[in-house]
């Protein structure tokens, strides 16, 4: 790796840098871009890059879609996935920053309704998880680990 004049750095505000040394996270960011432009170089080897970050960056995505509705952390897994897929595809950067900002005016808008609209969404969140838990055969399983065979806990689905 070699070393630029202090002076041709952008300056991001990092004290370790202003004093002439670069910062821990600048060196990761350099060799970064430097394994990433080293890809960038051999077609076949970018293509395939490619596709793993969009495997990848899909699956997240994906599951984070899943996720949502319940408790955990499935906008963050959503975010992740659009991050993953935003540092090959232009589309996803766009997408990112597109639902980053929907996402921030839904819930500017939810956390400033009053106590109501807030129990509403928890109890439709509750609902949500109990009837997914009663499809996927949940209920139905720890009642049989306890010797309790209740026909309304089988699911219609796991049947």
């Amino acid at each position: 790796m070699t070393s630029e004049p202090t002076a041709a750095r952008a300056d991001t505000g990092d004290p370790a840098e202003s004093a002439g040394s670069p910062s821990r996270w600048t060196a990761v960011k350099e060799r970064g871009r430097a394994f990433r432009a080293a890809i960038a170089r051999r077609p076949t080897l970018n293509f395939g890059y490619r596709i793993i970050v969009g495997v990848v960056g899909g699956v997240v995505l994906l599951v984070g879609i899943i996720a949502i509705p319940y408790p955990g952390p499935g906008w963050a897994l959503v975010f992740a996935g659009f991050g993953i897929l935003a540092t090959e595809f232009a589309w996803a950067h766009h997408t990112l920053t597109w639902v980053r900002g929907k996402y921030r005016i839904v819930m500017d808008w939810y956390t400033s309704r009053g106590w109501v609209i807030r129990a509403l969404g928890a109890v439709a969140t509750f609902a949500l998880v109990v009837v997914t838990l009663w499809l996927l055969g949940t209920y139905s399983m720890v009642a049989g680990w306890i010797g309790v065979d209740w026909s309304w806990l089988r699911s219609p689905l796991m049947s």
